[in-house]
């Protein structure tokens, strides 16, 4: 059961309407989530910065390294919307989430990401000689940050009980489904 309401269109100021507006037009609709986060417009658009981090990344990682980085955080972390969302991408494009080929990029961001998730206190040093070795400081601050905002994605999701969206039933996993 939800911890919070949804925000709805009907009853919403226009900032809020605004917002939903703009997510529509950018994404044909408008999550649970962030109908939950559009109680307070800041909060709604410090998590929507994940969009800003996501854009700057893909271009050095690519898309698919990048939802793979997300799947494995939101996996580990155990938070049914986010992890179903990426299973989504993944299964979409025709990939298996729960086994998938990876290349050396994806391979690396898929444990970092688990890493994370597993004990950021414990990253393995192998772990951050590879990303030393691919991507360069700049690039290394925006993964962490991006980890940061996905993990609180993941933290927002869980603890307000945010229901999962109608649009991703059928890419749960099966112990979700019972």
């Amino acid at each position: 059961m939800s911890y919070l309401p949804m925000t709805e269109y009907e009853t919403a100021s226009e900032a809020v309407r605004a917002e939903y507006d703009d997510q529509i037009a950018k994404h044909g609709r408008i999550t649970n989530m962030k109908r939950t986060l559009l109680h307070n417009v800041p909060a709604f658009k410090a998590y929507m910065e994940w969009y800003t981090l996501y854009d700057l990344i893909v271009p050095f990682t690519g898309d698919r390294a990048l939802q793979l980085f997300s799947y494995a955080i939101s996996e580990g972390n155990d938070c049914l919307i986010c992890s179903t969302f990426f299973r989504k991408i993944l299964i979409d494009a025709g990939d298996d989430p729960d086994h998938p080929v990876l290349s050396d990029t994806e391979r690396l961001l898929f444990d970092f990401g688990r890493q994370i998730c597993r004990n950021p206190h414990s990253i393995s040093p192998e772990i951050y000689d590879k990303l030393k070795e691919k991507f360069n400081d700049e690039q290394i601050v925006l993964l962490i940050s991006f980890a940061g905002i996905m993990y609180a994605t993941n933290l927002f999701n869980t603890v307000a009980k945010v229901p999962l969206d109608t649009i991703l039933y059928d890419y749960r996993k099966k112990k979700e489904e019972e």
